[in-house]
């Protein structure tokens, strides 16, 4: 079974340039004077005893006017890392070719599914590059992540394509060691998440689903930095470029109205051991607002379809689950308002205002607009009518030589 592994890399300016309005915002880019964590990525896969397959490294850049020296950088980290794997990688460059190549055989609206900008964006290539390359499965790792698994590969493997009680499994999760070596989240509960538990419910999930067993059970979250895909979903679904932020349990949300499965194998692990996010409380707190708030609403405008599947907030407890009910707004007031009250006491009045903001943009979001489900079915079709057309071997060869991919 030939697979394909997709590692995303995230780089922004040098420290002293700092970050620009215009730039993209991703969770912790590395600075081109710094080294990164990709180059100790690299270096760990040469613990894996299954080195056979390839791996892409994706390049994303912060900003349009270093997506050069991005591309230099990585090439630089791969070719010091010297891994036993066949790496390749895949940037701007590449992308431009796949672009003008659609254009030239007048499909240039499907190259719109195909972009190295935001994250739904970027995992959308994640699975695309290995149908490109001829894979049946792709996996899906970050590069702030460290293999310590020596048998990690032949887990993802295991279990792929294969049949459970009647289903097919086409889409394994695997789940996070932190540093502490735990894969439950051991941060301070502050009194303002009282009405925002996100914490409690997430190792409420993590200790059901990763905790007990048996080993490979459905799971209602998955981790996008630890996944595995088969190509008779991946050329089915897409990642939804509307999210901006939760990409990845989104995409299993959309799978499952669609009619897939997700699986989680608690033996299937990574050490994640990512830089600390600089982003303040109330802006992280933001993201989760917009990503539930749409979310819901795609819960909520679904329509029963032939072969699709209704799923309900219910179906995804304990997480994101809790998340996705009909109290969500009262939840994003009473946490906002606490934490608002936590800013002014520190003398914070931008962050307390901020939080106001929140609340406003709950309220104001609280109906789209336009439809998340039609939208839905509408990037899923044209998703399907580009997987289809690189699905041609002749096709599929033509842009792999261009891009100086090999294929085979």
């Amino acid at each position: 079974m030939k697979a394909t592994m997709v590692v995303p890399s995230y780089w922004g300016r040098k420290n002293d340039e700092g970050w620009r309005k215009t730039d993209t915002v991703y969770d912790h880019p590395t600075p081109l004077d710094e080294t990164g964590t990709l180059g100790r990525l690299l270096k760990s896969l040469s613990l894996l005893e299954n080195k056979d397959f390839t791996l892409v490294v994706l390049g994303i850049s912060t900003a349009k006017d270093i997506q050069e020296d991005v591309e230099s950088k990585i090439s630089s980290i791969i070719k010091e890392a010297d891994t036993e794997v066949k790496t390749l990688l895949f940037s701007y460059c590449h992308l431009a070719k796949i672009h003008q190549y659609l254009a030239n055989n007048d499909k240039e609206k499907l190259g719109s599914l195909l972009q190295l900008n935001g994250y739904s964006n970027v995992r959308n290539l994640c699975v695309f590059l290995p149908h490109l390359l001829g894979s049946e499965v792709a996996v899906l790792i970050d590069d702030d992540e460290i293999f310590e698994d020596p048998r990690f590969m032949d887990k993802a493997l295991e279990f792929i394509g294969k049949e459970k009680d009647g289903d097919k499994i086409l889409a394994v999760a695997g789940y996070y060691i932190n540093p502490d070596n735990d894969f439950l989240i051991n941060k301070k509960i502050d009194p303002w998440m009282t009405c925002w538990n996100k914490i409690d419910c997430m190792n409420q999930a993590f200790k059901e689903i990763i905790g007990e067993e048996p080993r490979l059970k459905e799971t209602p979250f998955v981790f996008g930095g630890n996944m595995v895909a088969h190509r008779d979903l991946f050329t089915q679904v897409p990642f939804d470029p509307s999210i901006t932020r939760g990409e990845d349990i989104d995409f299993l949300i959309n799978a499952r109205m669609f009619g897939f499965k997700f699986f989680l194998d608690n033996q299937l692990f990574i050490k994640h051991d990512a830089p600390p996010k600089t982003h303040p409380t109330w802006q992280r707190i933001r993201e989760d607002i917009l990503r539930f708030m749409f979310e819901k609403s795609k819960l909520e405008t679904q329509e029963s379809l032939p072969d699709m599947v209704r799923i309900t907030a219910e179906d995804l407890d304990p997480y994101p689950g809790e998340f996705l009910k009909d109290d969500l707004v009262e939840r994003i007031l009473q946490s906002n308002i606490m934490l608002s009250i936590e800013y002014l006491r520190e003398g914070d009045k931008d962050g307390a205002l901020e939080c106001l903001v929140n609340i406003h943009l709950a309220k104001s979001k609280s109906l789209p607009p336009t439809n998340p489900f039609q939208r839905l079915l509408q990037v899923q079709k044209n998703w399907k009518a580009l997987m289809e057309y690189f699905a041609s071997e002749k096709i599929s060869s033509e842009v792999c030589n261009r891009l100086q991919l090999p294929r085979d």
